[in-house]
């Protein structure tokens, strides 16, 4: 049963790495009387499948076949899931992998067939729009927690950067993610660098500390008083900074984590093999060979804007997109 005054709705948001779904009962916000506006979504069903449909894309400009079939095989799954919840509304979200691609409509045409809506392909400051809602509506609550926000959502292929308070101010999409700079930087002969040299690392974060300039020009990054990081690279930081037996959303949520234990977390990484990473247990397979690009773009990033902390989000685009719905 669908809870008064809710709607079931379901959410996809499809990266350059991995395509998530959410089906939840969203209680539809009322902007005049406030009702719905801190957090009132009820979760049914969050999963997430590393599909990496952004595989060489930066390299060729079109989408790899195999990568559409893996992304198309997730979809059939999830079509499957929101048929047996009854979700009566489904919203498509893709982002940087598809927005950049010479054969998207064989991306599109695909997802039509399987879920029967056409996936919309957003801006990078819509999809920051997305995150930030997510990721803030529920953090009113947290007294200790200053505003401005600034909501960082590291991706496969870009990163968000988000300013504001209740609303969005200021949103910049750049194009450094975890596996764009591991295919950019990590990769020789084909394979991805184990461990990677200091000429690799340095000219990664070179090319990380020019987005965060760029972003600068239209977001005023050292304003935020919060630093929310949001998808996998930085609550994969979180679970291995709590060393947690296995990958525990409950515990990663609202965590919080210092900037001298990302950078000794990003330190391990980048020196390690993929066997030592793979071990960690609460990796998933399919992070092993970026998470140390992705690490490296957070630790950037609060080094920039000397953030003493960043609070880790398990809510995200994927929530923003539901709250859209509603």
């Amino acid at each position: 049963m669908v809870p008064e005054g809710f709607s079931r709705v379901a959410a996809v948001d499809c990266g350059t790495n991995s395509i998530r779904l959410l089906v939840a009962d969203v209680a539809a916000s009322d902007s005049a009387s406030g009702a719905g506006a801190t957090g009132e979504l009820l979760e049914l069903d969050r999963r997430m499948t590393i599909v990496r449909l952004g595989q060489d894309v930066d390299r060729t400009g079109r989408l790899a076949p195999e990568a559409l079939e893996r992304t198309f095989a997730a979809c059939r799954e999830y079509a499957e899931v929101i048929r047996e919840l009854g979700a009566t509304k489904v919203r498509f979200v893709a982002t940087s992998a598809s927005r950049d691609a010479e054969n998207r409509d064989d991306f599109v045409s695909g997802v039509v067939d399987i879920l029967g809506v056409e996936p919309e392909v957003i801006s990078g400051d819509q999809e920051a729009e997305f995150s930030f809602t997510g990721a803030t509506r529920e953090l009113k609550g947290l007294d200790d927690l200053a505003r401005p926000y600034l909501v960082v959502d590291i991706g496969g292929g870009s990163t968000e950067f988000v300013v504001g308070e209740d609303h969005v101010r200021a949103a910049r999409s750049v194009d450094v993610g975890c596996v764009r700079m591991t295919e950019r930087h990590l990769v020789q002969d084909g394979k991805v660098s184990d461990p990677p040299t200091a000429e690799q690392i340095a000219a990664m974060r070179a090319d990380i500390e020019a987005a965060l300039d760029l972003a600068e020009e239209t977001v005023p990054l050292r304003e935020a008083r919060t630093l929310v990081g949001l998808a996998g690279s930085v609550t994969t930081v979180s679970a291995i900074a709590q060393d947690l037996p296995e990958y525990d959303s409950a515990r990663i949520h609202h965590s919080r984590v210092s900037r001298d234990r990302v950078r000794e977390i990003t330190e391990w990484l980048l020196r390690s093999t993929h066997a030592e990473r793979a071990a960690i247990p609460s990796m998933h397979p399919g992070r092993v060979d970026v998470i140390g690009a992705g690490a490296l773009v957070l630790l950037a990033i609060m080094e920039r804007i000397g953030a003493e902390e960043v609070v880790v989000s398990e809510h995200d685009i994927l929530d923003g997109i539901a709250w859209s719905v509603a």
